[in-house]
């Protein structure tokens, strides 16, 4: 797979190198592949936005460097820029404009632009076109700023919080398109909030925590990486001590729960047991580790 885009040794500083200063990213390191959806995660201040930032190519990095298709996305942005979209998290337009009027202007300063009706049309606002900016909901102008972010046809696609503001329908439709970019070639680097957006996306991932990246993966890989979870109301008169359960049983009240890395052999033989033993597991429920439960332990292992 062709490296699209490559981060080696990364930092990014503010303030210069006095006390005054703060290293927003401490070396880094990953890359994103040809047609691939990477997704940078974490907690306000982790590092992405400054990540996303020398990527686009708006800045140099204070050690390291970054290569987008190839080339350094600051110094040689003449070759880059044509060939890269961005969203960012907030969009300035004029707000008497329309739909249509806004994405001509933007197509007027685009290398390559397709035609305008097309990418409204793909983003769910052709039925809008002739409605002025300020007339918009807040989701319809995040459609609005992705539809100007495929005006150049790119090859390479920075989302920076993409479906902020929508409404479930609208978010189910924003991840349609990107997956129709995937299939159709688009690499994908997109920061987010909403941890089912990376499940559901993202051929990859990576987790950063205080500007250095602490996990990366497929997601299944990541969540693999955190232990499963059984949980069940403790029988009355049950030792907690006496279940066959390989790791500590955490229980607060009647309520137990349990942590393995093995989860179909811990809970096959928690339930041979309780059939053994006569005895009801009520309100019994196992379930791998989500996307959320990794990221809320590296969000707390952060803040300790």
């Amino acid at each position: 797979m062709d490296t699209m885009i490559e981060a080696r040794g990364v930092r990014r500083r503010y303030g210069g190198d006095g006390p005054d200063g703060f290293e927003a990213v401490r070396g880094i390191d990953f890359s994103v592949g040809d047609g691939e959806v990477f997704a940078l995660l974490g907690t306000n201040g982790a590092g992405k936005t400054s990540t996303v930032e020398l990527l686009e190519g708006l800045a140099t990095p204070s050690a390291g460097e970054v290569r987008v298709l190839g080339h350094d996305p600051f110094t040689e942005r003449a070759a880059v820029r044509p060939h890269t979209g961005v969203m960012l998290q907030e969009g300035g337009f004029p707000s008497d404009l329309t739909v249509a009027e806004t994405a001509r202007m933007w197509a007027g300063c685009t290398t390559g632009a397709g035609p305008v009706a097309e990418v409204i049309d793909l983003v769910g606002l052709g039925d809008r076109a002739g409605v002025r900016v300020k007339q918009l909901s807040g989701g319809e102008r995040r459609r609005l700023d992705l539809a100007l972010a495929l005006t150049g046809r790119p090859r390479v696609l920075f989302l920076d919080e993409p479906t902020t503001g929508l409404d479930p329908q609208a978010r189910q439709e924003t991840w349609r398109v990107v997956r129709q970019l995937r299939d159709e070639g688009v690499t994908v680097l997109l920061t987010t909030h909403y941890l089912e957006e990376a499940e559901a996306l993202c051929d990859r991932l990576a987790i950063m925590s205080e500007g250095r990246i602490v996990m990366s993966g497929t997601p299944d890989e990541v969540m693999a990486a955190r232990p499963a979870r059984i949980r069940f109301t403790l029988p009355e008169g049950v030792d907690p001590a006496l279940l066959p359960l390989p790791e500590r049983v955490e229980v607060r009240g009647r309520e137990a729960e349990a942590h393995t890395s093995e989860l179909q052999r811990t809970l096959t033989g928690l339930l041979v047991w309780a059939r053994d033993a006569g005895v009801e597991l009520a309100g019994l429920e196992a379930r791998a580790a989500s996307l959320e439960d990794v990221f809320l332990a590296v969000a707390r292992e952060g803040a300790r």
